[in-house]
């Protein structure tokens, strides 16, 4: 598990100084995720506003009830292996930054590197954009919950896990209202559509193609699994609370969302469902009555709970490429007392303000969501090359290969038909990664750099620390240190590191 060259070949002597930073101790970041908190972050990013707003791209393209529900279940159960895997990889390498330090490790620093650029780039960026715009159409408008969190997570860990906390929590309530109504509903002999005879009556033409597709809807819809992993340095006890974790939360949202979708077909048709444009809300104004304003504010409280799993959790994922030399060490660095990555946030921040301006968001969206499950595969297969390469690596939790083979199995299968069906978007995907390439040999590859750029670096990370009152975090002891990770931290790290220590960290 090796890496090419790294970003700064050549340090000014303050920066060289401050690589000893991590031997002498130091602000670093908190363990402050327990299990409740890992389940949150989980289930509150897994669980956005889709299932309340627009279910239906599964429903359309199953073609029937009977089939969008085993689509939901089979979706369930594929996301369960592939968290399954997530898990042995997160214990093994137990570093912040999820799949990309995964792939970084195990494939090289070029297939790391292109992993982040994509995120950076397009798919964090847009996607709270997307959350946030839901949003403004319940409540406020979009810069309202972005700027907010992004303080809220800045000020403190513990601040935003419990925003996420209470969130989630009410975000299930809203969708356990909704399955309560289903089992009423059911109850009073409104099933006409979850009869076998009915269920899988088809409202079109039944095509193995359409039905791949509802099978991509529904991956998509669990978009989110992976997120815990990208935190794994501030968990408490990782080794056990982050396969515990994924063992409850995945579990609970297949759950939620095949009931949740029995219940809606409990009110309406597949046509009624289909035509609705927040399937939540109608079902609310069916049979909630005069209180069918609860729907209309479950949305906003889920998106408003998105918007802040998705800025925690990606900003770990900036500060993990910044500290392995990807990205600007200026964002590998947290606040002296709030021990929080302030650069990194401001940074998620700003790339989801800038997104908010632009009018193709949801193209975005499509070119690059099939980069994003296609790294998905690369990271489960990277789970099997590293049992080849390194068989004796200690591991507290070891699966059987078994698992990442069927997860390949059906990765493979979606991903070959997305090429097949949509060529064009696939491939400008593609391209859109593709441009990190020379980024990454200019950037990262590239040693000996002119010394006025070094120096210029020095000096805005120099400014940028005093701004953020921020340094380069130590080391936990449980995380393997590279080569690239003894190289120059920061101008400031030496100079304002014992000065600035607190208790609080």
């Amino acid at each position: 598990m090796t890496d090419g060259p790294r970003q700064r070949g050549s340090t000014s002597g303050s920066a060289k100084d401050a690589a000893g930073e991590k031997d002498s101790g130091g602000v670093a970041l908190k363990k402050e995720i327990g299990l409740v908190s890992a389940c949150g972050i989980i289930v509150g990013n897994i669980i956005g506003s889709g299932i309340f707003v627009s279910p239906k791209g599964v429903m359309e393209n199953a073609s029937s009830v009977g089939v969008a529900l085993v689509v939901w279940i089979v979706t369930g159960i594929i996301t369960a292996i592939g968290a399954l895997c997530y898990a042995e990889l997160g214990v093994t390498i137990p570093k912040s930054g999820g799949d990309y330090s995964y792939v970084k490790d195990i494939f090289g620093g070029l297939a790391g590197f292109l992993r982040l650029w994509i995120a950076v780039l397009v798919i964090y960026p847009t996607n709270q954009a997307v959350i946030a715009l839901t949003f403004s159409n319940y409540v406020l408008q979009p810069l309202f919950p972005t700027l907010l969190l992004t303080w809220v997570n800045c000020s403190s860990v513990r601040w935003a896990t419990r925003v996420q906390d209470i969130f989630t929590a009410g975000k299930l309530l809203a969708l356990a209202l909704i399955i309560i109504m289903g089992i009423v509903q059911i109850c009073k002999g409104e099933y006409y559509w979850l009869e076998p005879a009915n269920a899988f009556e088809p409202f079109k033409e039944y095509e193995v193609g359409l039905i791949a597709i509802s099978l991509l809807q529904g991956s998509f819809a669990y978009g989110g699994w992976n997120f815990l992993n990208y935190v794994t340095e501030e968990l408490v006890d990782p080794y056990v609370n982050l396969p515990r974790a994924i063992f409850i939360s995945i579990p609970l949202v297949t759950f939620v969302y095949v009931f949740a979708n029995i219940a809606y077909v409990t009110a309406m048709s597949p046509q009624e469902l289909l035509a609705s444009n927040a399937v939540a809300v109608t079902f609310g104004e069916k049979l909630l009555g005069v209180m069918a304003w609860i729907m209309p504010i479950s949305v906003a409280l889920s998106t408003f709970g998105g918007v802040n799993g998705s800025l925690f959790t990606s900003s770990r994922l900036f500060f993990a490429g910044a500290r392995e030399g990807h990205l600007p060490s200026l964002l590998a660095m947290i606040h002296v007392k709030r021990c929080t990555p302030i650069p990194a946030l401001l940074f998620t921040c700003l790339s989801t303000l800038l997104m908010l301006c632009t009018s193709d968001i949801y193209t975005l969206i499509n070119y690059v969501g099939f980069i994003n499950y296609l790294f998905y595969g690369v990271t489960v297969a990277g789970q099997i090359v590293l049992r080849i390469k390194q068989p004796n690596m200690h591991r507290p939790i070891k699966v059987s290969l078994v698992w990442p083979v069927i997860y390949l199995i059906f990765w493979a299968f979606l991903l070959i038909f997305s090429l097949y069906s949509e060529p064009v978007v696939c491939g400008i995907g593609l391209a859109i990664m593709l441009t990190g390439v020379p980024v990454y040999f200019l950037g990262v590859y590239w040693e000996n750099k002119p010394q006025c750029f070094d120096a210029f670096v020095d000096k805005m990370t120099y400014l940028g620390q005093k701004f953020c009152v921020v340094v380069y975090p130590a080391q936990s002891s449980n995380t393997e240190e590279g080569e690239e990770m003894k190289e120059a931290r920061s101008p400031l790290s030496k100079e304002d590191g014992d000065n600035h220590k607190s208790a609080d960290c």
